[in-house]
């Protein structure tokens, strides 16, 4: 999860979004104002986001039961698996953080509006702008874990990995010095809707 002092910038120019893509069925509205949320989300000028990177349904005829979610670090998107042939995809961003896990884990717990400390090693690195929040930062809408996170687990312990929003849209479909798999705002809140805890996970390396 990563910080930087252009990630503590409120703000994104307010407009009402509309979906078009040729590779899938996208959601319309998918990126509109939501206004019910503990910290209100904006609208996102949807043309802003690369039309495959945005939340759309698509063909998927990979073997994953129905509710597996299958992150494709290569390929910068996150698949919440249907059946019968048809999944959610999302565009991510990944990171070096994101390269630590390979195969099978569950989502062991979830977080709206999630606290984020930062690791030993961003301590390290970066000391006079990760030194304040070495105690942990309030969620909220500068909070590099954005709107949401899912915890991924195995055999009952913490991976350390993190499938969570983010306050750094522009980082969506590209890879990152550090941090776990960012999604959207908009698209982390709806995949923590439909992925209830326990939900197995795939990831997918090179």
């Amino acid at each position: 999860m990563s910080l930087s002092r252009r990630g503590f910038m409120i703000g994104l120019p307010l407009f009402l979004a509309a979906c078009s893509s040729s590779s899938g069925t996208t959601f319309r509205n998918a990126y509109s104002a939501i206004a019910d949320e503990r910290f209100p989300l904006p609208a996102m000028n949807v043309a802003a986001i690369k039309p495959h990177l945005r939340r759309q349904e698509v063909a998927y005829d990979k073997s994953y039961a129905k509710g597996t979610v299958v992150v494709d670090t290569p390929s910068k998107y996150l698949y919440y698996v249907l059946g019968d042939g048809k999944a959610i995809r999302y565009g991510v961003g990944v990171g070096r953080a994101g390269l630590a896990l390979r195969g099978n884990a569950y989502v062991g717990r979830k977080a709206q509006w999630p606290t984020w400390t930062p690791t030993p090693t961003m301590l390290a690195r970066d000391p006079e702008i990760m030194r304040p929040y070495a105690a942990g930062m309030a969620g909220g809408p500068n909070n590099p874990l954005g709107a949401r996170a899912l915890y991924l687990y195995r055999n009952g312990a913490d991976t350390m990995f993190r499938i969570h929003g983010t306050n750094q849209p522009e980082s969506i479909g590209l890879a990152m010095s550090s941090g776990c798999i960012r999604m959207l705002n908009h698209d982390v809140i709806d995949l923590y809707e439909r992925v209830p805890t326990g939900a197995r996970v795939v990831v997918i390396q090179a």
